[in-house]
């Protein structure tokens, strides 16, 4: 039987202006929301685009031929790009990751690059600059965005078989080709390089020892993401979803693994190490054990829509602010405003909710990143 979709709803247009609040406020780096989780992490989509058609992301029979992306008008110039990123920095961020879609589409995406890495956080120090790709596009514009003062980057793959990778991505895309954009990204000093693998159950969880074989002695960080009810478009099903436990459970049982402590607070990847010294591997387990009550991230969605949470359904409108000519006080003090009556949780609702949270509108995640 075919898999069934959602139509996809157009939850770019749900949002609002953002109210400014009369009295104009001086950040002070130490903004809370009102469950007290600090604002340390900004992601940015450059893109709404992508040259995969991902089965968990942009399934082909939603995001078709016929479907309309965002025209460049409507995308944030650069320069508004850089000015919102100097506002988050002086409210304590000091991490900021490009995404997209497939951030590599967007032209002369070392132009930005280099814009934001000449900021420096409230410390005096370079800022935590990071990418997320899919990896078709690395190997031939590793050396660019090295040289632009990009950090790091994390590869998205979801299989190391080729039959299940070209299933997976669903544009016949060669798992050769991601594996060079890897290495070429090494190469040039773009590291740590994480490696993201979402894991469908009966589709690519057969994939999970074949995954941490390949990467097991690398200098890379290998990552299994539980796949999660991002959007609406990706027919999503509890009972796809492999838990991290048993994906850890699997590895451990050929590859002995032992738990090692987080890097810092609030990291979404649980850490587990070789007992042989043959690397690391990381599990996100945001359905089976949410990690709501520490996430401490913003959104900012390609046309400029802020939004708190991966599963919200509307944002908060700042490219309007800017072009309606507002001063940088006036975004920074209803950014203030968004963050302190910020409530989210959704991961862990779902995980109360007996029956889970259906129904539920939310944004896609290719409009917002991950």
């Amino acid at each position: 039987m075919a898999e069934k979709f959602i139509p996809l709803a157009d939850h770019r247009q749900l949002h609002d202006i953002p109210v400014i609040p009369s009295r104009l406020e001086t950040p002070d780096g130490l903004l809370a929301d009102a469950l007290s989780r600090p604002l340390h992490d900004l992601r940015i989509s450059v893109t709404d685009k992508c040259n995969f058609r991902c089965v968990y992301c942009m399934p082909k029979e939603v995001f078709d031929k016929s479907h309309v992306f965002l025209p460049h008008s409507s995308l944030l110039t650069f320069e508004e790009i850089a000015r919102i990123a100097r506002i988050f920095i002086a409210h304590g961020v000091h991490k900021i990751r490009l995404t997209g879609g497939e951030p590599l589409l967007r032209k002369h995406l070392d132009k930005l690059i280099a814009m934001l890495a000449e900021m420096r956080t409230l410390s005096g120090e370079p800022l935590d600059l990071t990418l997320t790709t899919n990896g078709s596009l690395l190997a031939r514009q590793a050396q660019a965005l090295k040289d632009a003062g990009l950090k790091r980057v994390t590869v998205s793959l979801d299989a190391i078989e080729e039959s299940t990778f070209r299933r997976m991505n669903d544009v016949d895309f060669p798992v050769a080709e991601v594996l060079r954009g890897i290495d070429e990204a090494h190469r040039v000093g773009l590291g740590p390089i994480k490696i993201n693998m979402v894991v469908k159950g009966g589709m690519n969880d057969h994939q999970i020892l074949p995954m941490a074989r390949h990467f097991k002695g690398s200098p890379f960080i290998l990552r299994f993401i539980e796949y999660m009810d991002v959007g609406a478009s990706n027919g999503w099903k509890l009972d796809e979803v492999v838990p991290s436990s048993e994906v850890v459970r699997r590895i451990s049982e050929e590859m002995p693994l032992v738990p090692l402590d987080p890097n810092y607070s609030g990291e979404t990847a649980e850490r587990w190490r070789y007992v042989d010294g043959g690397g690391e591997v990381g599990v996100i387990s945001s359905v089976t054990q949410a990690f709501c009550r520490d996430c401490s991230r913003m959104r900012l969605s390609t046309e400029g829509k802020l939004y708190t949470c991966l599963f919200a359904a509307g944002g908060h409108d700042l490219k309007a602010l800017m072009r309606q000519g507002r001063s940088d006080a006036e975004i920074s003090t209803a950014v203030a405003h968004i963050w302190r009556k910020r409530t989210d949780r959704y991961s862990e609702l779902r995980s109360q909710a007996t029956e889970g949270l259906t129904g539920v509108p939310k944004v896609e995640m290719s409009y917002i990143g991950g």
